[in-house]
């Protein structure tokens, strides 16, 4: 099983790029699941966004968009198709907004 990362430092949690991202690996149910030391190493301050990519192609349109979102919030250069949102529920669009905003303001 995957190991679980250390404690959240607090220079990322309040970090703009890191804000969105950790609300969603934080708050989603699946993603959350990922949220460990084999796919996010907080020391160095890395995601392993293209091995999070190939976990994520069973999943359903709504879990990729949300991981496709919280990668882009990271990093601009992991691409996020907005439209893609449509495929959200209430509960799901909610946190991506949330997760916007914090990256955004």
């Amino acid at each position: 099983m995957n190991q679980a990362p250390q404690a959240i430092p607090s220079h990322l949690i309040n970090d703009r790029y890191w804000k969105g991202t950790l609300h969603l690996f934080l708050n989603h149910g699946k993603l959350s699941r990922f949220l460990t030391d084999d796919f996010i190493d907080l020391q160095s301050a890395r995601i392993a966004g293209d091995k999070l990519k190939r976990i994520s192609a069973p999943w359903s349109q709504s879990e990729k968009f949300l991981l496709n979102l919280a990668l882009h919030l990271f990093n601009e250069r992991h691409k996020v198709n907005l439209s893609d949102m449509d495929y959200l529920d209430p509960h799901n669009k909610a946190l991506a907004f949330e997760a916007l905003r914090l990256r955004f303001g």
